[in-house]
């Protein structure tokens, strides 16, 4: 939006030059069709304002400078939109309404701004709920505009939500947050909600050069790069980090004056550095990172920026179409794809993570140079490392085998031995063949070495388990009496076999039951067992069969004669246990049920 369109800005004096006026308050958007990278919430707004749904409030969140308040805005402006022709909500603000100005400029009387940073009482949110009742002065609906949200206090919010939930047909709400988590669920439950993106780098490039156009001034592509990837997403500090390349430029803006401006490394100088540490030239990537320092580079922003093309090379590996990005130079673009063809993924991986914990470690460190050149050298040295499963498998092919006998796959004498196990999982990057990494190993002979044959260990007779009431008698002669009473009480066997057992557990059962069983059951027969949970509806436990068991002994009792007679004799006497003596032939009968002998009983 240009400054000479009819909702610029006015001159402050008559007749004497306009104040200069910053490049994100000159060409801050006026209509939904000037918004950056918001296609969604202006989709869902159109379409909501063709059929008249419109809501009562809603809800703007997103990081600083994305457009929360200038949405917010043009959103009112949008509700209270009037020309000769039109008198009705519109998002076609192609012409300029009757309030479309007052709007824009914030000073409109029924449009009313609040920030909720510096008006966070209950008091505040009382004086909102008394006004709400008047009728609009001359627009169509009374807006209100309340920035950073989530600072109003607890009471504010509580006070807010009747007026919230069922406002005046004349008013309207319009929330902005940059901590969508601090407000209540109660007040987001009754808004409707627009998450504003961050804005893509390349698009950001273009709005960046559109203004310069428009501004006349001369800009890098390279310059408008760095500044839309030091923006973050933000078309706000985008523009004022170009405001501040104009003036630090004296009217041009080249890549140099960016760089040195900010503290940033040559992007070029960047993929050096990394082709240093890949390749594991210690001394070659301390040098180019502590050239970069005398330039004026920041450690930390050269890690980062580290990171950041360690990711490109990630990217490029799966995504080839990415380098099509507006923002990458052509030596990212180039020599990208070029690591991204030799370097494996967890040698890219591995970068990542170390680059991670190191950069938080320069930033914090009073000496971030010395720190800067720790992280690179455990990268480089990490570079010359082979993976996990590369240093496994090269332990295994190059483990002798007991007395020293010859491996079948060994190589012949004559070419000098077997290679090292380093040597052997080792590839060139020229080979491009799927490396590890990019330094080469020589191959060096590796001496014979005599491993005695291990001693055979005799393992532990393994104990028969055929019911669960003998891994109960495991748990007593093991004299663990805690697990003993688990096990009675909740497990439910399904099936036992010879090294497995199913079972089903009761609702009260504790969550690591079944893996305590599997190791207890390890230590305990010498041998390994699955315990697996059936969806079977297994037997009764052993608390529950004993607890049958003990009934039926009861109900035999009182229907014995004898025990029948005595208690009719004895008014008040009861049964209160049970004993059947030790008989041989009941012993065997009853060996296969899992159950205690009743000796063992703890009832009395």
């Amino acid at each position: 939006m240009s400054e000479a369109g009819n909702l610029g800005p006015q001159s402050l004096e008559t007749g004497k030059a306009a104040a200069y006026r910053v490049l994100a308050r000159k060409y801050r958007p006026s209509n939904f069709s000037e918004l950056i990278g918001q296609e969604p919430m202006v989709r869902t707004l159109t379409n909501a304002f063709a059929t008249g749904r419109i809501a009562q409030a809603w809800m703007l969140t997103g990081v600083r400078g994305v457009g929360k308040t200038t949405t917010a805005r043009i959103l009112a402006r949008a509700l209270n939109y009037k020309t000769a022709t039109v008198d009705q909500p519109s998002v076609d603000l192609s012409i300029p309404g009757e309030h479309c100005q007052a709007i824009m400029e914030g000073r409109h009387v029924d449009v009313i701004e609040m920030d909720a940073a510096s008006h966070t009482g209950i008091d505040d949110i009382r004086d909102i709920i008394d006004r709400v009742r008047y009728a609009p002065v001359s627009a169509r609906y009374k807006v209100y505009i309340i920035d950073e949200v989530h600072m109003l206090s607890t009471q504010a919010f509580n006070g807010l939500l009747k007026t919230l939930e069922e406002p005046p047909p004349h008013v309207k709400f319009i929330f902005a947050t940059t901590e969508i988590r601090k407000v209540p669920i109660t007040v987001l439950s009754r808004c409707q909600r627009f998450d504003l993106r961050r804005i893509d780098a390349s698009a950001l490039v273009g709005h960046l050069s559109s203004i310069a156009a428009k501004e006349g001034i001369a800009v890098d592509d390279e310059a408008l790069a760095m500044i839309a990837r030091a923006a973050e997403g933000s078309a706000r500090d985008s523009l004022s980090i170009l405001d501040q390349a104009i003036a630090h430029g004296s009217g041009t803006v080249s890549a140099e004056a960016v760089r040195a401006m900010l503290g940033l490394a040559d992007r070029a100088r960047i993929i050096d550095l990394f082709e240093h540490v890949m390749k594991g030239d210690v001394a070659a990537a301390l040098a180019e990172f502590r050239a970069q320092y005398d330039t004026g580079a920041d450690p930390a922003a050269v890690l980062t920026d580290l990171a950041e093309f360690n990711h490109l090379v990630t990217r490029l590996r799966f995504v080839p179409a990415a380098a099509a990005d507006a923002s990458l130079s052509e030596d990212e673009r180039r020599r990208g794809a070029e690591f991204a063809g030799t370097l494996s993924v967890r040698v890219l991986s591995r970068t990542w993570q170390m680059l991670l914990k190191g950069i938080p470690e320069v930033q914090s460190s009073n000496r971030p140079v010395s720190a800067g050149e720790m992280v690179l050298i455990r990268l480089a040295h990490a570079a010359d490392l082979p993976t996990l499963d590369e240093a496994l498998k090269s332990l295994e092919g190059a483990a002798p085998l007991p007395n020293g006998a010859p491996r079948a796959n060994a190589a012949p004498a004559g070419n000098g031995g077997s290679a090292s196990p380093v040597a052997q999982t080792r590839m060139p990057a020229s080979t491009g063949g799927g490396a590890q990494t990019m330094r080469l190993v020589e191959t060096q002979p590796a001496p014979a070495a005599f491993v005695p044959a291990p001693e055979p260990v005799a393992e532990a007779p393994a104990v028969p388990v055929k019911s669960l009431a003998d891994i109960v008698a495991l748990a007593d002669a093991n004299r663990d009496m805690a697990f003993k009473v688990l096990l009675k009480r909740c497990v439910r066997p399904v099936r036992i076999e010879p090294g497995r057992l199913d079972v089903t557990l009761t609702d009260d059962a504790p969550k690591m039951l079944l893996n305590d069983l599997t190791a207890k059951l390890r230590a305990w027969t010498g041998r390994n067992w699955l315990v697996s949970l059936s969806k079977e509806e297994g037997g009764q436990t052993l608390a529950e069969m004993e607890t049958t068991k003990r009934e039926n002994a009861f109900s035999d009792a009182k229907s014995d004669p004898t025990v029948a007679a005595i208690l009719a004799r004895f008014p008040g006497a009861k049964i209160i246990d049970v004993r059947i003596p030790d008989v041989p032939d009941v012993e065997e009968a009853e060996a296969d049920l899992p159950v205690e002998p009743a000796a063992d009983d703890d009832e009395t």
